[in-house]
């Protein structure tokens, strides 16, 4: 089954370079890797066998962030096969990852999750230790545990965009991910929600994918503002709050407060650059 691997980067060459020597280690090659680079006119050179396009969009005056749902568009219009593999550059895929997330797509119309293990710490320089390595030097995300895997399900909530495989004729009928987000959260919980609305299952998959290890902040407050007013844009589409678990954590610090009427959300600060850096953690999940 032909196959398209879809990237959209920023600044993360090693990353990269690392999730491609992953692609060509793959026990089935894509036809191409398609790399979508944000804001990054001259990225760092990287190599791959597997023939690589790379292409690149800048963030408009409008959008507040990275343009990720519109670097993912991009990329799947420029994808020549019918089934995709979307990829972080986080995410380093293991041999079977991909034979895995296609015979998802072939048993189901279906969006098929790839299942992420954290990678504990950095990897040292040189050649990238594969599989069982990885795998020790990793932790399932405590969240993924009670998912049903390898059937059809409704759980929708529950699809993160780091590692899944579309065919393009559901990405098309779904109409790819909504250009209202910009910048960090909502934007791939939106595009689950409207792949239910079309009658698209999500399946969680056993196709392992490692996700490399970074600083993250807990909870985000370098991406307060991004997300405050993507879950604004998604509860007004859908009706209920995603990023909950976020919200409530701004809510405690003093950040934000949920109006009487629940349906918006009130800023009553900015988080300081103190605040910031007192919740920056080493932990990348």
């Amino acid at each position: 089954m032909e196959f398209s691997v879809l990237v959209i980067a920023h600044q993360r060459a090693g990353h990269l370079q690392r999730l491609l020597d992953g692609v060509q280690r793959s026990s089935v090659l894509p036809q191409e890797v398609i790399v979508v680079y944000m804001d990054d006119p001259y990225p760092e050179p990287v190599s791959c066998d597997v023939p690589l396009k790379a292409l690149h969009i800048q963030s408009t005056p409008e959008e507040s962030g990275l343009p990720l749902a519109r670097a993912r568009n991009t990329a799947a219009a420029n994808a020549s096969t019918e089934q995709l593999v979307f990829l972080d550059v986080d995410c380093i895929p293991s041999a079977q990852a991909f034979e895995r997330l296609l015979q998802a797509l072939g048993e189901h119309s279906a969006l098929a999750m790839a299942e992420p293990r954290y990678l504990k710490g950095p990897i040292a320089s040189g050649p990238t230790p594969y599989d069982f390595t990885l795998g020790e030097l990793s932790v399932p995300h405590h969240a993924r545990a009670a998912l049903p895997t390898d059937v059809p399900c409704e759980m929708h909530e529950h699809f993160w965009s780091l590692g899944f495989a579309i065919s393009s004729s559901d990405f098309k009928r779904v109409r790819g991910f909504c250009l209202e987000y910009s910048g960090y959260g909502a934007e791939d919980t939106d595009f689950a929600f409207t792949a239910r609305r079309h009658g698209i299952p999500v399946v969680f998959t056993r196709a392992v994918v490692f996700h490399q290890h970074h600083g993250v902040s807990k909870p985000p407050l370098n991406h307060f503002d991004a997300i405050v007013a993507n879950a604004s844009k998604f509860h007004a589409r859908w009706g209920v709050w995603p990023m909950e678990g976020w919200l409530t954590a701004f809510a405690h610090m003093g950040l934000l407060r949920w109006a009487s009427d629940g349906r918006t959300l009130e800023i009553l600060q900015h988080p300081t650059p103190l605040q910031i850096q007192h919740v920056r953690s080493q932990d990348a999940y």
